[in-house]
């Protein structure tokens, strides 16, 4: 798949009132759906979602403040600052509702816009999130590979970062061998000041039973069977105080469904907006 010329029509900035936030937007319809990534990746890990979605919907997919090529900003990495960018983005752009998807920090972020501004959302999309806290066995050693970076840079930290991300089908699989050295070099572009991101991660709050149980929406929540960063009792857990959300379970998938079983996601994602529509 040729990302570049398949997928994107436009590769704009927009200067919200806090930040200068990148995007990029490929096709048209009378709805729009956005991507918001995860940590470490970019608006790039969706790339087969545009391509399958652009046919139907203006897609849009953008990176977060510190993050791929948007700003980089001294402050303003906690989950309500970035939901507030999130914002902005949707307000520069004229975008008056949305389905809004977001994986992992990106769900965090979607999670937090249905519940503060539920007047702006079609719809909710959940992959690999959480939303819970941080568990405070993970904090000690993301803390240790951010300093790491601060070192030496995230060449360092790729082996340790990859098993994280990727779930085990995906790293042993011989036949993608291509694909993860794709995705090593997308790690390791990242600039020392992703620690920033990391910290806002990991520092962030817990998003309540009573708050999910506010999120009116329909709710569509995906995980892959080997994640190992939010594992799938997490999605349970919202998929029980979310009203009415749908839970799928993807096999062989890790913290990178979109990437590691795209036409999986693909087809639930198709699912859920066709059955809304009808």
């Amino acid at each position: 798949m040729d990302y570049e010329q398949n997928c994107i029509h436009l590769m704009p900035y927009l200067n919200t009132p806090n930040v200068r936030l990148y995007y990029e937007e490929a096709g048209s319809g009378p709805e729009t759906i956005i991507f918001s990534h995860g940590l470490l990746w970019s608006h790039r890990m969706f790339r087969a979602q545009i391509d399958h979605l652009k046919g139907r919907y203006r897609v849009i997919a953008y990176d977060h403040r510190g993050q791929g090529q948007s700003e980089v900003t001294k402050d303003g990495y906690d989950m309500d600052t970035l939901t507030n960018d999130a914002l902005g983005l949707l307000n520069g752009l004229e975008i008056d509702r949305c389905h809004f998807a977001g994986l992992s920090m990106g769900g965090f972020v979607a999670m937090r816009m249905a519940i503060h501004h539920p007047d702006r959302l079609r719809s909710l999309i959940l992959l690999e999130t959480s939303a819970q806290a941080e568990p405070a066995e993970n904090v000690p050693r993301y803390r240790t590979l951010s300093r790491v970076v601060n070192l030496l840079g995230t060449w360092a930290v790729k082996k340790p970062v990859m098993n994280i991300m990727f779930g085990d089908s995906f790293l042993q699989d011989t036949q993608r061998k291509s694909e993860r050295t794709h995705w090593e070099r997308e790690l390791t572009r990242n600039r020392k000041s992703i620690t920033r991101a990391v910290r806002g991660v990991i520092d962030r709050e817990a998003v309540s039973a009573d708050q999910l149980g506010i999120i009116a929406c329909p709710t569509l929540i995906i995980v892959g069977s080997e994640d190992k960063a939010t594992v799938p009792a997490k999605s349970k857990y919202m998929a029980q105080h979310i009203p009415h959300a749908k839970l799928v379970e993807i096999p062989r998938a890790g913290h990178t469904s979109t990437v590691e079983e795209a036409t999986r996601v693909n087809r639930e994602i198709d699912v859920f907006l066709d059955g809304l529509s009808r």
